[in-house]
């Protein structure tokens, strides 16, 4: 099992990169073509049907760039799609949630103490909300909502928030608000897929056959990259969330995840508004500075630290704590970890254990026993910089702790 749980961790690491690099491709260029739509120049001097043009410098090179209102008279030789950067993010994205959520659902994803759910439940609902979103959010774009995009904006935000709140009642506060981020990807990258990409193939399709494309494909597609736009960072934050207990373990994390999504509005409204030289609206960073003071108020108003959750759980804690090698571990954990790792840590500048993990109790270790197994026993992670001279042998210690619990752990689950 020890040697499976390292194959799953650097798995879920390789899943993890290729999501972080496909994300930073989309958003580059998502970001790119609005700040350049935003920014372009009209003038008598374009050609018909241009709509504006820009002079950029980069790299060394000078670049002119033109935008049609609708599409060129003929059908370029070459033409690029930007299209793979966002599927790749979601595609990625997904694989990342079954490897993490789905696969660790006793741990990570469930929460008994919120809804009793069996793992193939709890799965359902998980692929299940992600679809249900699109469709909503589809169908509300569709409507006659679809000519005012202000109000549309206003019931996307409440939509979002409704979601933030649901999950939270039946996950855990972590899977609730990577679900939250899940939720909104879906939606950008459905758009991408179902929306923008066949409107534009409309508009190729049409130029290829000698007809005038139609401009309300063009606008459609333009409303749905807007929403894009401005859900972006958002969904940064959500996927960054897991790491930071101060955000998904609050009472009010769904509170906290609707007042990012009003952070993600007033911030991309700055830079567009630059980028289309309307102003310089400095108000928003006042707007963004006290939303985030709201929000470090709400993590701490009311914390409330989900249980680790279930029968397999205490099981495996059982088992960890009665196996041959678990006290010397735990004197060591106590004896290297424990100053950083407490409910009261007295090493010097840590007011609060890093990512609320506690290692005090033989409950903690037995809890922790993967990461420390990961973080101390394997690798050389923890303690960082190794401050509290933790010994090759403590950690060869660790690891034939771990790999012994672990096959006792095998063979039990195998005889239930």
């Amino acid at each position: 099992m020890s040697d499976i749980a390292i194959i799953w961790d650097w798995l879920a690491f390789a899943v993890r990169w290729l999501h972080v690099i496909t994300a930073m491709a989309w958003i580059g260029t998502s970001f790119y073509f609005i700040a350049l739509d935003l920014g372009l120049r009209r003038s008598p001097e374009l050609l018909d049907g241009v709509d504006g043009e820009e002079w950029q410098v980069h790299g060394g090179g000078f670049y002119h760039v033109q935008k049609y209102r609708v599409a060129p008279v003929h059908m370029p030789e070459h033409l690029i799609w930007f299209k793979w950067e966002s599927y790749m993010t979601w595609i990625s994205g997904a694989a990342l949630l079954m490897v993490v959520y789905w696969a660790g659902a006793e741990l990570y994803l469930i929460d008994p103490a919120k809804a009793d759910l069996t793992i193939m439940t709890a799965i359902l609902i998980s692929a299940g909300s992600l679809t249900v979103g699109w469709i909503i959010y589809d169908v509300l774009c569709k409507s006659q909502l679809g000519r005012y995009p202000t109000m549309l904006m206003i019931l996307l935000f409440g939509l979002l928030v409704l979601m933030a709140w649901g999950y939270d009642q039946i996950f855990t506060g972590r899977a609730a608000l990577l679900h939250l981020g899940a939720f909104t990807a879906t939606i950008m990258t459905a758009n991408v897929f179902f929306i923008i990409m066949p409107n534009q193939k409309i508009v190729v399709n049409n130029l290829i056959s000698g007809q005038v494309p139609d401009a309300k494909y063009g606008k459609i597609a333009k409303l749905r990259s807007t929403h894009n736009n401005y859900l972006t960072l958002p969904v940064i934050f959500l996927m960054l969330s897991n790491h930071y207990p101060l955000a998904f373990a609050s009472e009010y994390n769904w509170l906290i995840a609707g007042l990012i999504f009003l952070m993600g509005v007033t911030i991309r409204h700055y830079f567009n508004t630059i980028h289309s030289g309307a102003g310089n609206p400095r108000w928003t960073w006042l707007v963004t500075a006290l939303l985030f003071l709201l929000i470090m108020w709400l993590s701490t108003a009311s914390l409330s630290q989900s249980p680790q959750q279930d029968a397999v759980l205490t099981q495996k804690q059982e088992i960890f704590a009665t196996t041959d090698g678990f006290e010397e571990v735990y004197d060591i954990v106590t004896g290297r970890c424990s100053m950083c790792h407490a409910r009261e840590p007295v090493y010097e500048g840590i007011h609060y254990a890093p990512k609320y993990v506690f290692l005090e109790t033989q409950a903690d270790v037995t809890a922790q026993a993967n990461a420390i197994f990961i973080q101390s026993g394997i690798t050389h992670a923890m303690p960082p910089a190794n401050i509290t001279w933790m010994e090759k042998a403590e950690r060869k210690k660790i690891q034939n702790w771990f790999r012994t619990a672990s096959e006792k752990m095998s063979v039990t689950m195998r005889l239930n």
